[in-house]
């Protein structure tokens, strides 16, 4: 893995958290639009988007309200558009898929295998907002996140003709061996973004061992063929972000993986977060990546080239 500067991403809202679970969560287009702007000056070369229904903050996949607020983002910054194929609980893979299609964006997210993702403990814990908030996460106790290998293949070649790259998410270690699999049939080529993602309930623990694992087994499957970067969810956020730093990693932050800008302290904003994490990469000597550095570092295909 080539030493490099550390790319800063940050997921904005995502489709997991809910409204009742703070009130800085961004849920309407205007206030993603907003939450993305200030983010991106605050140092994030990637924008991860995932869109929600304005009126009561449910994850959607509806291309009509991702694009209530994709142009501002393209107008308004030099980021990195970066769109979910994740989606959210319930949706199909032509769902999550819509607004990706649509746009043929620089990045898109790509979960590198199926997971068990439980936030069922948290259903006991708030006073919700909409109805639909508590049996959404009451339901997750038996919610299987699919991403087969056809469902990979089927978003690679949907979305790699057009040049769209991708971050691929990976939970544990075998997701990092899919990646492998795919990239020996051709499908993906190098430089790969690998997001090692850790603390989430179903995959792998955010601690010093899960951290050195994954970048010892991904310098083993790709040598200097990849950027890795890596997120803690909750309150592992920066502790994890700064032990990959400190390993060679790029980060991924926002309200998407973490509520919270310290102990027990919900983040005002997504911008918070990044403010925070480059404080800590400024500290360590480290250089932050302009998004332009980042295109160049990940093979992307330029902002010029997208559908907006």
């Amino acid at each position: 893995m080539k030493k490099s500067k550390v790319i800063i991403s940050c997921a904005l809202t995502g489709s997991m958290h809910t409204p009742a679970m703070s009130p800085f969560l961004p849920i309407t287009p205007e206030k993603i639009a907003e939450e993305g702007i200030a983010a991106h000056r605050a140092g994030a070369a990637i924008l991860h988007l995932h869109a929600r229904d304005p009126g009561n903050g449910r994850p959607t996949p509806s291309a009509e309200i991702f694009m209530q607020f994709l142009p501002q983002l393209h107008a308004e910054t030099d980021a990195v558009i970066n769109i979910s194929t994740g989606g959210g609980p319930g949706m199909t893979l032509e769902e999550r898929l819509r607004a990706a299609v649509q746009v043929s964006p620089e990045l898109c997210s790509l979960n590198m295998g199926c997971m068990n993702i439980n936030l069922s403990d948290l259903a006991g814990r708030y006073d919700f907002k909409h109805d639909w908030e508590k049996p959404f996460l009451e339901a997750t106790e038996d919610l299987v996140a699919k991403n087969t290998f056809r469902d990979i293949r089927h978003i690679i070649e949907t979305l790699g003709p057009g040049g769209t790259r991708f971050e691929m998410e990976c939970y544990e270690i075998g997701h990092l061996h899919n990646i492998a699999y795919f990239a020996d049939k051709g499908l993906l080529k190098p430089p790969f973004l690998i997001q090692s993602v850790l603390g989430v309930t179903g995959g792998m623990s955010a601690d010093a061992d899960s951290v050195f694992f994954m970048r010892q087994t991904a310098d083993r499957l790709f040598g200097g063929d990849y950027i890795w970067s890596l997120f803690g969810a909750g309150r592992h956020q920066m502790g994890v972000c700064t032990m990959g730093a400190l390993m060679g990693s790029s980060v991924r932050v926002g309200l998407e993986d973490s509520l919270f800008i310290s102990r027990g302290q919900l983040a005002h904003s997504n911008a918070d977060q990044v403010l925070k994490i480059r404080r800590i990469l400024d500290e360590l000597g480290l250089e932050v990546a302009t998004a332009d550095e980042a295109r160049q570092m990940l093979g992307l295909k330029g902002r010029e080239s997208i559908n907006l």
